[in-house]
């Protein structure tokens, strides 16, 4: 068997640089290319994509450490100098999705942009960025689930590198980073498969497909971890944030599907490249 495996990736001086940068800027890069590329083909400058990205990273760091912060507001409250201490831990995902498609929303409307088929042209590409995201969580032996044994993960067939980094306080961990990012992967694949069909997509409906997939996966997810925020015993908050979120995006399907919309292989029609 492995040992653990080093979050640190380097040292520079007195500069430490862990995995989980390395890899969330991995996936952040790889999300704004493949978004850029079908920017193009939808007839809107991908310098518009470059652009949301540098804007929507630093909110997305905000949103994902005030949505932690609220839910553990106890804490906080007695500690308000931990409030900016983010390289203590303390970030949430789903913080960061709200704060970066209200940055998307503010954007499109400043640059009279379709915003739901800027937020169609992204969503497939964050989600792979999520799947990538959820490795750095497994460099930092984190987001694990609930204790289980050596032989459960020997029988998932995964590498010896994943079953040692799961050894965790002296006990094996349920791999709910793995879960995660497969379902993610999947989700990808799938949405990036079928998104280019004729008359499969309305504009909005790709981006409603991600939300939909992504927040029925998480519900599962969620359940299995051990580090969830309640938002009262035996709520979990992220798991009735995806209940919602589910919901709303389904009804939005059937309400926009009813309407006479674009298309979301029209694209962009204005005069605002």
């Amino acid at each position: 068997m492995f040992n653990a495996l080093n979050p640190i990736a380097l040292r520079l001086g007195g500069l430490e640089v862990h995995w989980y940068g390395v890899i969330i800027a991995a996936g952040v890069l790889l999300a704004a290319y493949l978004a850029m590329q079908e920017a193009k083909r939808r007839n809107v400058n991908e310098d518009h994509i470059l652009n949301l990205v540098l804007w929507a990273l630093p909110f997305a760091l905000i949103g994902a450490r005030l949505y932690y912060v609220a839910f553990e507001w106890p804490y906080y409250a007695a500690h308000p100098g931990e409030i900016i201490a983010i390289w203590h831990g303390g970030i949430a995902i789903y913080g960061a999705l709200i704060a970066s498609v209200i940055v998307f929303l503010v954007y499109c409307h400043a640059k009279w942009l379709p915003a739901w088929l800027i937020l169609d042209i992204a969503a497939p590409t964050v989600m792979i960025a999520q799947a990538i995201g959820r490795w750095g969580n497994f460099m930092n032996q984190e987001a694990f689930g609930a204790k289980t044994t050596l032989a459960f993960l020997q029988g998932l067939h995964l590498p010896p590198f994943i079953v040692s980094q799961m050894l965790i306080d002296g006990a094996y961990r349920q791999p709910t980073f793995l879960y995660e990012s497969a379902w993610n992967v999947a989700g990808f694949v799938l949405i990036m498969s079928v998104r280019h069909h004729k008359g499969w997509f309305k504009q909005g409906e790709v981006f409603l497909s991600y939300v939909m997939w992504y927040s029925f996966g998480r519900f599962f997810v969620e359940g299995m971890r051990t580090d969830s925020l309640y938002m009262l015993p035996g709520l979990r908050v992220s798991q009735l944030l995806s209940i919602v979120l589910f919901a709303a995006a389904a009804f939005m399907w059937w309400y926009r599907r009813r309407q006479d919309l674009p298309w979301y292989l029209d694209g962009n029609k204005l005069n605002n490249l």
